[in-house]
């Protein structure tokens, strides 16, 4: 379906860490991943203690931008040729969520 990872740990005077993820394209815009970045999120912050996760995508990438303001990240600026894809270096748009941020509530089931 997709996967998440929690990467680049700066503990001592930053708690940060680094969020990506990706979804299989059987599975894009059916929430699968809002959910799944939610509770990583919540999971990075209450479980794990970190005081900031960093997530970057792709200028042209709006529905990952979507989803990053959806969860609560804010925009941060521009990256440049912050990543090697597809052996070009490119561009990405940095955002970040603080645990004080606030955060989507649980849904129901």
């Amino acid at each position: 379906m997709g996967g998440i990872t929690l990467s680049n740990p700066r503990r001592g005077v930053a708690q940060s860490v680094s969020v990506g993820y990706w979804t299989g394209a059987a599975y894009v815009r059916r929430g699968y991943m809002y959910d799944a970045l939610r509770l990583t999120v919540g999971y990075a912050f209450d479980e794990l203690g970190f005081h900031r996760i960093e997530a970057a995508c792709l200028p042209h990438n709006a529905p990952s931008r979507r989803l990053l303001k959806k969860i609560g990240f804010q925009e941060e600026g521009l990256a440049r040729e912050y990543l090697c894809i597809n052996g070009r270096w490119q561009d990405h748009i940095s955002h970040a969520l603080l645990n004080t941020d606030p955060r989507p509530a649980p849904e129901l089931p």
